[in-house]
């Protein structure tokens, strides 16, 4: 089953979309939105996959799909947290640097706690004060959950997994640091999280799906050239068993929780950093990590972060070829105050 929110006031108009992305029925005849669906999931989710099989069988009212009149999937919701499942990407940040990483690192997984009340549509602009501040794309897996109890264990969290979607998690790169020299967390550097127009139940991702990892490359783009091919499935330290375990260690989450797997980020064949494209490797899913591994074998950073007017692209294919949750498309654009 995909699902998308339609803008539409602050929650959405929800919509059932069909497998190929290309024609939607409204929802409103089960629920009109998608926190609502997750509020009630065990009741209303087979009503809302029914109404998807309708869809696909040409027996229900539908029009066409567009996937710039949609909002994030869940247009605001109770809880974004991100991770850092990719611990090679969490390594070449402080080996550029020239830190030591801890070993807890490759146990203990990281997360911070962003901003859950304004997310991004996959359309609509990254808005930003200055290009000094660094602008970067984050390109992530994410996934909604259900109510989540406190103390709840990587496997039986699974069972808590509602829906996947893609996320931009935008960084300002070059506030990171002063951040988090305060020891106190990210704010100023997160602006707001973009995230796919469809999310999708983990059963229409087949075999690809296994053991909370979704096994296929992510497509990044920057100004209309392939940036970044690397696998979500490879290198992944934490499963969002592991993830969801971690968030809900000390306190429940609600349902309409987001939990994000960090940068995705694939080593080498060879165990070295990751190489671009044009060097016959799988790319970036952020500029940063390519400018780290520009540091660790030249000295120095060449690749610049987004500037005004670029624009970036971030989508993920079937086997088939296939869009699975339909594409985020970004212009980075100043902001007018």
């Amino acid at each position: 089953m995909k699902l998308a929110s339609l803008m539409h006031g602050r929650d959405g108009r929800l919509v059932v979309v069909a497998r190929d992305l290309t024609r939607a029925t409204d929802a409103f005849p089960v629920v009109p939105t998608l926190q609502a669906a997750l509020d009630d999931w065990e009741r209303l989710a087979p009503r809302l996959a029914d109404l998807a099989e309708s869809l696909e069988h040409g027996s229900v009212p539908s029009f066409r799909f567009h996937e710039h009149d949609c909002a994030a999937p869940l247009p605001r919701a109770y809880q974004w947290l991100d991770g850092s499942a990719y611990v090679n990407h969490v390594e070449l940040v402080r080996k550029a640097r020239g830190a030591e990483m801890p070993q807890s690192f490759w146990t203990d997984p990281l997360m911070y706690q962003g901003g859950s009340d304004s997310p991004l549509g996959p359309r609509q602009p990254i808005l930003a004060r200055s290009e000094e501040d660094g602008i970067d794309l984050e390109a992530e897996i994410a996934v909604i959950t259900g109510d989540v109890p406190m103390g709840v264990g990587p496997e039986e969290a699974l069972a808590h997994i509602r829906l996947v979607m893609l996320a931009n998690d935008v960084s300002l790169r070059n506030l990171i640091g002063s951040e988090l020299a305060k020891g106190f967390g990210f704010v100023q550097s997160k602006p707001p999280t973009a995230f796919s127009p469809v999310a999708v139940t983990p059963d229409e991702l087949g075999p690809a799906w296994s053991g909370g990892k979704l096994a296929l490359p992510i497509q990044c783009q920057v100004n209309g050239k392939p940036f970044g091919n690397p696998d979500a499935g490879l290198d992944m330290t934490f499963g969002f068993g592991a993830l969801i375990a971690h968030a809900a260690r000390t306190r429940p989450l609600a349902a309409g929780t987001i939990i994000g797997s960090g940068t995705i980020s694939n080593r080498d064949p060879s165990g070295g950093p990751g190489k671009p494209l044009a060097q016959g490797g799988a790319g970036y899913a952020c500029i940063a990590e390519q400018r780290m591994v520009e540091t660790i074998l030249a000295g120095r950073a060449s690749t610049p972060f987004l500037r005004f007017g670029d624009s970036i692209r971030i989508e993920m294919k079937d086997a088939a070829g296939h869009s699975i949750f339909g594409a985020i498309e970004q212009d980075i654009l100043p902001h007018a105050a």
